[in-house]
């Protein structure tokens, strides 16, 4: 089944907002959906795949960026909910080749919650042009703070979550996820690695000086390429359809993918007392410099990625909102879509 085309975005204050940010070539395409676990109450489409490509038609893949943690760490707590990996368990334990490293004591909980100490957005492709290579020098790594005491956004530490999941899993995290969470969320059009059909799909990212081209159906996240395109932090490909039923499930308590407990679980506060707010592999709701700004509550949580996608849930309204755009393309500079991301939250329903 392909995925559910949006309604023309003919009217409407998100409609209106985001044609206005494609107008101030903040991205050449954008869809949203807002609702309640009952389903949408509003969703569409604009744009095009890229500047000079075909308008979106529903069919549309987009790099979901670090949207990819969450979905990960949904994986994670279904290995723990069945008992193949415990939340307490450390590096050294699960993964072997990391044992003789002071990345042996990180646990798994301290990495879903950033705060293991692992530095973020460490550009490892530049030094490490393969997986092995990449994956040794992981290892390698200053913490940068004593674990739990401080908490520091780090895509290192999901590259090691995926690695984890693995090895609890006994298979691939692309299998994983597509076990874990796609199938029971019936999530058709999400997967890492698009295929040739997938790839004519796809929403165009960054023209990438790396790569010297731009960058249309693979992985924009340089270190998630050199791993394969398959890696914790980063890869996910999905339609606007599957995020939206993904929203959907997670606003309703995601009973397809977690128990109760598990989901209450991962979704609650770990890091009080430190200096940000983070679930389980979730944002939570920061006091300031919130991504979706003050009107959606304190005990929401969501993610965003950095090609310009975003997934939040309001338990406290039942609310969920996905905006999905290409803001880094043909360019990751400028920073616009951050006030418009809290614009477009803020609009009633």
């Amino acid at each position: 089944m392909s995925a559910r085309a949006p309604e023309a975005a003919d009217g409407g204050p998100r409609a209106a907002l985001l044609a206005e940010g494609r107008a101030r070539h903040l991205y050449s395409g954008a869809a949203w959906s807002v609702g309640t676990a009952h389903g949408p109450v509003d969703r569409g489409s604009l744009g095009t795949r890229s500047w000079d490509g075909a308008e979106l038609d529903g069919t549309d893949l987009w790099d979901l960026a670090s949207v990819t943690k969450p979905v990960v760490g949904l994986a994670v707590m279904a290995l723990a909910e069945r008992g193949a990996l415990s939340l307490t368990a450390t590096v050294g334990e699960l993964l072997p080749r990391y044992r003789d490293t002071d990345k042996a004591g990180l646990t798994v909980t301290g990495l879903l919650a950033h705060t293991s100490g692992l530095p973020g957005g460490v550009p490892m492709y530049r030094e490490h042009g393969t997986r092995e290579s990449l994956l040794a020098a992981l290892g390698t790594l200053p913490l940068l703070s004593a674990p739990g005491t401080r908490v520091t956004y780090s895509s290192q530490g999901f590259m090691l979550l995926g690695l984890i999941a693995e090895q609890a899993g006994g298979q691939g995290l692309d299998a994983l996820v597509a076990e874990l969470v796609c199938a029971p969320l019936g999530l058709e059009d999400t997967g890492f690695a698009p295929g040739p059909a997938g790839r004519d799909r796809a929403v165009a990212t960054e023209r990438c000086p790396w790569r010297g081209r731009t960058v249309v159906g693979e992985v924009h996240d340089e270190n998630a390429a050199v791993l394969g395109g398959i890696a914790g932090h980063a890869g996910l490909f999905a339609t606007l359809a599957d995020a939206e039923r993904l929203a959907v499930s997670l606003a309703g308590g995601a009973r397809e993918v977690l128990r109760p407990e598990t989901h209450a679980l991962m979704t609650a506060p770990h890091t009080d007392g430190l200096n940000l707010r983070r679930a389980l592999a979730w944002q939570g709701q920061d006091p300031a410099g919130s991504p979706v700004g003050p009107s959606f509550g304190p005990a929401s949580y969501g993610h965003t990625g950095f090609t310009g996608t975003s997934l939040w849930v309001d338990p406290g309204t039942g609310r969920y909102a996905v905006l999905l755009t290409n803001r880094v393309h043909p360019t990751r500079e400028g920073d616009g879509i951050v006030a418009l991301r809290r614009e477009f939250h803020s609009l009633p329903e």
